[in-house]
């Protein structure tokens, strides 16, 4: 839910799930562990707002029980978005202002370029309670804050479907 108003997942592309696949991996490997990696959760920004990040990055004291469907955003560590084709303006432009102006500290929007993720990552100013971008990783993402995480993204194009790769000859 979004400024009140409902909005249905599409089916989602094989880049998406890969992606997400490849950044949970990535992001569960490499995370201190008081920490866990979320997916198809909701964080509740107001009464209005309840977006749904592909991925979370929350510590484990923010699990409050098993029936929980939510999380405060002061809890959110980092939030990733995936952009698909139908979600470009919400995941561009409404959902990062929504999650800077509620304080999520680390965002990373992720696009795809010619089948390889490009990682868009921003960190939220104080000064202006906006996000800044701190990088652009297009075949590695290597970054210290939240913390260390190195991914190689390339790793996406292996066996990517209509390559070849993985295909009984």
């Amino acid at each position: 839910m979004i400024d009140g108003g409902l909005f249905f997942v599409s089916p989602q592309t094989y880049f998406h799930m890969a992606v997400l696949r490849l950044l949970e991996t990535a992001l569960l490997d490499q995370a201190p562990e008081e920490y866990d990696v979320i997916r198809e959760m909701t964080v509740t920004l107001d009464g209005r707002d309840r977006p749904e990040p592909d991925l979370m990055v929350v510590p484990y004291s923010a699990l409050g029980q098993l029936r929980q469907t939510s999380f405060d955003p002061s809890q959110i560590v980092l939030a990733v978005e995936v952009v698909s084709p139908e979600s470009v303006g919400r995941d561009r432009e409404l959902k990062p202002r929504k999650y800077a102006k509620a304080g999520i500290r680390h965002f990373w929007r992720v696009e795809e370029n010619d089948g390889t993720p490009v990682v868009y990552v921003y960190e939220l100013d104080p000064a202006t309670g906006a996000y800044a971008i701190t990088g652009i990783h297009h075949d590695r993402l290597k970054v210290a804050v939240p913390f260390v995480v190195d991914a190689d993204l390339t790793r996406l194009r292996r066996g990517r479907p209509g390559d070849g790769a993985g295909q009984d000859a």
